[in-house]
């Protein structure tokens, strides 16, 4: 099959990382589906962008925190599949959507830990698994991690450990959908210039510089650093890449 009847489902791909990454990916020819939570203009724009690159493209409302809502939800993808790209299955599964929180792990409130439980790991679980009926065998998923699994920042307690479990989740997808040709891989961003978080990073310079001076590349991130990896990781060159964390940060804290 040709990258041009590939298609990629990127979830929070109105903005931000999931943004460039969709536009990377539609960059290799691979058709796109974005999903947004709540800013329909923004996901609009994006799929018009997506489609200046010679793919088709759609966007549809998700909310990764609501597990009851997945059913209903592939409902819509399977229509938008069939009236948008005459097709019943897709490729590539990028599970980016995803919010910040930062708090003292003995501050951090039951409630605020229950939600990124919800948005960070069971959402991407159970959503990946509705998935898997019409994923194609031989297609990929594509998890995201951060440094902050890696190393131990104070006040991402909760969120780097959610991460951490996307991790071992990655393995466990990779050996179990292995024989389907599935691959399962993710990625770990460093500090990135984005809103994410309150656009702490890119707003605040005493942490932007703190953070460029334990970078071996000198800076901080940047969307457009991260996009071409998870496109990378969609094409036939990454075919032999499975079950592997790929760290993007320029050398962060080595």
């Amino acid at each position: 099959m040709e990258s041009k009847n590939k298609i990629a489902l990127v979830t929070g791909g109105s903005r931000g990382l999931g943004k460039n990454a969709a536009l990377k990916i539609a960059a290799k020819g691979i058709n796109v589906i974005v999903t947004y939570q709540s800013k329909k203009d923004e996901a609009e724009n994006t799929v018009e962008e997506i489609k200046k690159l010679g793919v088709k493209a759609a966007a549809l409302q998700l909310n990764v925190a609501d597990s009851t809502t997945f059913e209903s939800f592939f409902k819509e993808i399977k229509s938008v599949l069939q009236s948008t790209f005459d097709a019943d299955k897709f490729d590539f599964l990028v599970n980016n959507a995803g919010i910040g929180h930062h708090a003292a792990f003995a501050e951090t409130k039951e409630e605020d830990f229950d939600n990124l439980v919800n948005i960070h790991f069971k959402g991407p679980f159970f959503l990946t698994q509705k998935a898997l009926e019409i994923l194609n065998d031989g297609g990929g998923i594509i998890n995201i991690s951060s440094g902050l699994a890696r190393f131990s920042l104070p006040g991402s307690s909760a969120y780097g450990a959610m991460k951490g479990a996307m991790e071992v989740l990655t393995r466990y997808q990779a050996k179990e959908l292995g024989a389907k040709g599935i691959r399962s891989n993710i990625i770990a961003p460093g500090a990135i210039e984005t809103d994410f978080s309150g656009g702490a990073v890119r707003d605040n310079e005493r942490l932007n510089k703190m953070i460029a001076s334990q970078t071996a590349l000198g800076r901080v991130g940047l969307p457009d650093d991260i996009g071409g990896a998870v496109a990378f990781l969609c094409t036939e060159e990454a075919k032999w890449i499975n079950a592997q964390r790929i760290e993007i940060s320029g050398g962060m804290f080595l």
